[in-house]
Order: structure tokens, then C-alpha cells, then sequence
């Protein structure tokens, strides 16, 4: 979860998912203060790890891959 502040201080909100989105020439998350303002997050540590799920980035020991090709 991210914790996102808002500038005005008044609010901090506790997030798990939230859309980047340009608003008037600038990327911002989705998230709004009771303010009508865009709050803001710090970011933690480094980028999120992304699983990539693509057929052609299988393991070269994938036995499932090797009798796929054994067929065709």
C-alpha cells in the first residue's frame, strides 16, 4: 500500500491500486483530497517487480516447451 499526502495537509490516504493520468500537462495518480486537489505519494523502494508472463520468455529447460516443438 502507498500513503498519499495532499498538499493542504489535511489528508493522508492508505492506497493499493492507483492510475497515472495526465491532468493539465502533468502525470498524476488518480488520487483526490477533499480539497479537489491531486495528492502525493514518496516514493519506497526502487520499481515494482513486474512478472512477465510472454510464451517466448520461458526457461530454456522447460520440458513443456520442448514436446510443443517435438509436435509441430
Amino acid at each position: 500500500m502507498t500513503l498519499y499526502k495532499c498538499k493542504c495537509g489535511k489528508e493522508e490516504r492508505e492506497v493499493t491500486k492507483a492510475k497515472i493520468v495526465l491532468r493539465e500537462g502533468k502525470w498524476v495518480a488518480d488520487v483526490i483530497c477533499s480539497c479537489n486537489k491531486y495528492m502525493d505519494s514518496e516514493p519506497t523502494e526502487g520499481m515494482p517487480s513486474l512478472k512477465r508472463t510472454e510464451p517466448t520468455l520461458s526457461n530454456k529447460d522447460d520440458m513443456l516447451w520442448d514436446k510443443a516443438k517435438e509436435q509441430l
